[in-house]
């Protein structure tokens, strides 16, 4: 009994010391939107709402690579081989070593990795920079060596992403007309405008 009249106590000076020192503000029906929504949008204006890391003065940046087609054309055109990394925001994909031949055992193995390196989102012929390394392992042994090789892989690893990229786009593009078509016939013009 004697503990619960404490933590009344306690409780209820706790309450007063808040009230009194700022920390809770009463909101007046008159100042707070009764629609989500708008209310939403408000405190966003304002600033408020919960913010996790110390420094951070606006929200994180999210991006959403399925709407960039750069990226999904580089993607399907790499399916053939396994992704270490595959950063959207980052603008870099790493394969994993894979081999483009069958390797023989009279001869040294020889890998490759692929680094693909957004450089812009636009599709254009400097939006990529693809670099091919060489990994040579020598029969029965751990001893590899690692180069960065100029091949014509590169060039037709760029220019097949930014023929798929192209295509992506006007197709994107052909379904945006279909939908407004359906939405304004031809002829007609939009209402407001």
């Amino acid at each position: 009994m004697i503990n619960n009249k404490r933590i009344y106590i306690f409780s209820l000076i706790t309450l007063i010391f808040l009230n009194g020192c700022g920390i809770y503000k009463r909101a007046d029906v008159k100042d707070t939107p009764v629609n989500v929504k708008e209310r939403v949008q408000k405190n966003i204006e304002e600033g408020r709402g919960v913010r996790f890391g110390i420094g951070k003065n606006k929200g994180g940046t999210f991006d959403f690579a399925s709407a960039n087609e750069l990226w999904r054309a580089s993607v399907e055109t790499l399916d053939f081989v396994p992704l270490i990394n595959a950063s959207y925001s980052g603008g870099i994909i790493i394969t994993d070593w894979f081999s483009g031949n069958s390797s023989n055992q009279n001869t040294n193995k020889r890998d490759l990795k692929i680094t693909v390196r957004f450089l812009t989102n636009e599709i254009r012929s400097d939006a990529l920079k693809i670099n091919v390394h060489e990994r040579i392992c020598i029969q029965n042994t751990n001893n590899c060596s690692v180069n960065l090789i100029q091949s014509k892989i590169a060039n037709e690893i760029k220019l097949a992403i930014l023929k798929k990229a192209a295509f992506l786009e006007k197709n994107k593009i052909n379904e945006r007309v279909k939908e407004r078509r359906k939405k304004v016939p031809r002829g007609s013009e939009e209402k407001g405008q």
